[in-house]
């Protein structure tokens, strides 16, 4: 097996302080820097997997990269420079406890709640009638409470205000770049024969106190994508759709007995599954991208990332 990338533990000049995420590592530096490293983890179901999968890590940061540089137009962003194929860095900014999901499907989440009869999703009315991943009339904005660990919870924009999670003129923006971002996000999918299921996105203040756009976008962990090609017939014909997303994870792992629930136990992945995750990923990166995918060397992956964000602070801090 290739490889992997699933724990490091740096100590770069100027370091305040390190945070550990499910799939990301954190490096917060003086002079308002941060140092995010995409990992190889695997999240599902608010749970790390074991193993990692071989390039992840790469394809999210690349991708999430390349996203931000064609959305900058609609919102700022906190980048400033990829270093290294699993490092991006930018500006450390105070992020809003919300995550903005935005649906433009009944998929995933949003179909295994109105399976079991719910009609209203995050104070949002969904439609009787509708079938698994039939279009939305307009796409829906369904925000989750960010949580430190365990489980993000479903939130309603009406308990956001008044709770004062996110004041109301703070949050009207967010709605507003939200919205802008998925449009631009679902143009982007077309052109490459996809369609944008849903998304989500964070946001944060700088130091400035202007919103700007944090985290990754578009990517196969915070999207999910199917392919246009096929989807009205497969549609009609009551068909699973074929997509390109961890979806496919989540329904491994639920037709295994796993939901990340208590007293439930990961189930094994053998060296062929992990395999076969990581070429999700890469199909995933080559159809919304264009490019074709390029591994980086992983032979001494700490190592190369280690260096390669020396050197670039040592130029440019």
């Amino acid at each position: 097996m290739t490889n992997t990338l699933t724990h490091c533990d740096f100590h770069f000049p100027g370091q305040l302080s390190h945070y550990h995420g499910k799939v990301r590592e954190v490096y917060e530096l003086e002079n308002d820097l941060l140092v995010m490293v995409a990992s190889d983890r695997l999240s599902a179901f608010d749970v790390v997997m074991p193993k990692g999968i071989p390039y992840k890590g790469q394809i999210l940061n690349q991708i999430a990269t390349q996203m931000m540089a064609a959305t900058e137009d609609i919102v700022p962003n906190w980048l400033t420079a990829t270093p290294d194929p699993n490092v991006a860095i930018g500006q450390r900014c105070s992020p809003f406890k919300v995550e903005m999901v935005i649906r433009g499907y009944l998929s995933g989440h949003a179909a295994r709640e109105y399976k079991v009869g719910k009609r209203t999703l995050c104070g949002v009315e969904m439609h009787n009638g509708m079938i698994e991943n039939d279009a939305f009339p307009t796409p829906i904005i369904t925000p989750a409470t960010k949580a430190e660990e365990g489980h993000d919870e479903d939130i309603s924009r009406e308990a956001i205000v008044d709770q004062g999670i996110v004041s109301e003129a703070d949050y009207l923006q967010l709605e507003q770049y939200t919205r802008a971002l998925f449009q631009r996000g679902t143009e982007i999918a077309q052109s490459r024969g996809l369609l944008l299921v849903d998304t989500k996105y964070e946001f944060g203040k700088n130091a400035q106190g202007e919103i700007v756009l944090i985290d990754e976008i578009h990517t196969p962990d915070s999207s999910r994508y199917f392919y246009a090609e096929g989807y009205t017939e497969r549609q009609s014909n009551g068909e699973a759709q074929k997509q390109l997303s961890k979806e496919f994870v989540r329904q491994w792992l639920i037709s295994n007995g796993f939901q990340g629930l208590e007293g439930q136990e990961v189930p094994p992945m053998s060296d062929a599954y992990i395999t076969s995750v990581s070429e999700r990923y890469i199909e995933l990166y080559e159809n919304i991208t264009g490019k074709s995918f390029v591994k980086a060397d992983t032979t001494h992956i700490n190592q190369r990332i280690e260096e390669n964000v020396l050197s670039y602070l040592e130029g440019n801090v």
